[in-house]
């Protein structure tokens, strides 16, 4: 909703202070559908034209997260770092080999369903088996698994990126295709330089629309979404950086609750929960 807020402030802003000097919204309204023809349909083509099929799918599908923010909450960590406390807690107590029926068949296990969050999130869940269940095949080296875990989040934030970079692309572009927008409404324009001024000047004022709609679409709309986009994907990597430091504490020999410790500590600081909050969480894990 912010976001939403803050797009229309921009709007609100640009064309109240428009009205209010004695710009008339007629020259916009006449020249809006053309102007928004050419540019935003120039825009979509290249798109498209640069992109896979699968990327055009995700950045459409990237909206969500533009509007409703990053998906994980203080709760979500509270539940993330409590699951692995009970895998690396069991670990420690009944060895490797007693991972293997919550990890082989995750929608069966108990510890997996009690966090059912975390069992729905399909990346994490396959995450957590995939690497446990390397350690039960004795691949127990932490550097060698904090190196392949920081390759693989490498690529998942990298394919998240795609449709960020993909909306920065275009909105790098707009400016460009505003003036494409306003150098064919001046070759309309002097087309029919035998008009009298008035004629003209209305057709020069639609010209100039599509540089301002490029321009205002560009640095108003189409970057700023870029930006929120990256900033949701960075915040949601963290979730797996979690995985990540639980894990490779729990393999350099910590303590299961000095590894999930060191887990929270790679939690966002506005979602990290306090020590105090996740020791009377992990209190109720129970090993059965």
């Amino acid at each position: 909703m912010l976001t939403i807020g803050g797009l229309v402030f921009v709007l609100v802003c640009v064309f109240g202070s428009y009205v209010i000097s004695g710009g008339s919204m007629e020259v916009l309204a006449e020249a809006l559908p053309f102007e928004m023809l050419t540019i935003g349909g120039a825009a979509l083509g290249t798109f498209v034209a640069a992109n896979s099929m699968h990327d055009v799918k995700h950045t459409i599908g990237a909206f969500k997260k533009i509007l409703k923010g990053a998906a994980y909450h203080k709760s979500d960590y509270i539940d993330l770092l409590s699951l692995l406390f009970f895998f690396v807690r069991l670990a420690n107590t009944k060895g490797a080999m007693a991972l293997e029926p919550h990890i082989e068949k995750p929608t069966e296990s108990a510890a997996f369903q009690k966090y059912a969050k975390v069992l729905a999130n399909r990346p994490a869940s396959s995450m957590i088996c995939d690497y446990l269940r390397m350690v039960g095949m004795n691949a127990d080296d932490p550097n060698q698994i904090e190196d392949v875990m920081g390759r693989e989040l490498k690529k998942m934030r990298g394919e998240e990126m795609h449709a960020a970079h993909a909306l920065q692309t275009i909105a790098d572009a707009l400016p460009a295709l505003g003036i494409v927008a306003a150098v064919l409404g001046v070759v309309k324009t002097m087309s029919h330089i035998n008009e009298p001024p008035a004629v003209l000047g209305g057709m020069i004022g639609s010209a100039l629309t599509g540089t301002f709609l490029g321009v205002l679409l560009a640095y108003g709309i189409v970057g700023p979404c870029a930006s929120r986009l990256q900033t949701v994907v960075e915040e949601e990597s963290k979730y797996f950086e979690v995985i990540r430091a639980v894990l490779v504490a729990h393999l350099h020999g910590n303590a299961p609750q000095v590894s999930v410790e060191t887990g929270r500590k790679m939690a966002p600081g506005e979602h990290m929960p306090t020590f105090f909050e996740l020791e009377a969480a992990i209190q109720d894990v129970h090993i059965g």
